[in-house]
């Protein structure tokens, strides 16, 4: 990466290295690799198989379904990119769920090595021995680990100064403030039927930030209930207007 890059430089190891064209190629991923803020590194596990028929997997040790990836063109891979230094990560359903803290945290590392799985799983040495830090992005299973991966350098790439426009909004949106994010609108100021908020055409920003805060606390307790318990008992700084409209939720 450039001299700005502040954030992890993402290593992928898998199977199906053209999946990631979406990342690479399309949107402000694709604007910051093409200006060299991001650089995403692909490294095709098969290309380090010692297998004539370049197989990467086998049947698992005490019968079961599907197969696993075998260690040995695993290592072989992380060792031809280098591990020293490197925080090593394998996509997993069984993982710890991905999520704010966990991003923040991913964001200060200086390079970060993704293991995308495929078939059953992968074999266990691969995770004990370069301890690897299994990561989940939710309760269900996918076909494989490439899109887990996207979506956990997507959610890292957007602490990179450059790759979003105004740097404060990474940490105004939705959860990284607390609460999820308020209702947006655009022109005109009525389309089928539904109006704007007429708080949001008065110029009074005081009153526009108290709507915005009020529509976030009204969005979570409804879809989060979770999200704004956690909200309610770590908040400490709030103006008496917000502590009021807060009140008006908790009672």
């Amino acid at each position: 990466m450039t001299g700005v890059q502040t954030c992890a430089l993402p290593i992928l190891l898998t199977l199906f290295p053209e999946m990631f064209t979406a990342v690479t190629e399309s949107s402000m991923l694709g604007r910051a690799t093409y200006n060299g803020i991001l650089e995403v590194k692909l490294t095709d596990i098969r290309k380090y198989t010692l297998d004539k028929h370049n197989r990467t997997d086998d049947t698992p040790y005490g019968g079961g379904t599907g197969m696993v990836l075998s260690p040995e063109p695993v290592f072989r891979a992380i060792e031809a990119v280098g591990f020293e230094g490197k925080k090593m990560i394998y996509m997993s359903p069984r993982g710890k769920v991905l999520d704010r803290h966990m991003i923040e945290a991913l964001s200060v590392e200086e390079e970060i090595l993704i293991l995308c799985g495929h078939y059953e799983g992968v074999d266990q040495r691969i995770i004990e021995h370069w301890n690897m830090e299994e990561v989940s992005i939710g309760d269900f299973v996918l076909t494989g680990g490439e899109l887990p991966a996207m979506v956990l350098i997507d959610s890292v790439a957007r602490f990179i100064p450059g790759i979003i426009g105004d740097q404060e909004a990474v940490t105004d949106e939705s959860v990284y403030s607390g609460l999820l994010e308020y209702d947006h609108y655009t022109k005109p100021r009525e389309y089928a039927g539904i109006k704007v908020p007429e708080v949001l055409f008065g110029g009074n920003h005081k009153e526009i930030a108290l709507w915005k805060f009020e529509n976030s606390l009204m969005r979570t307790k409804k879809r989060r209930p979770d999200l704004f318990e956690r909200f309610v008992e770590s908040v400490t700084k709030l103006t008496k207007e917000e502590q009021k409209i807060l009140d008006k939720y908790t009672k």
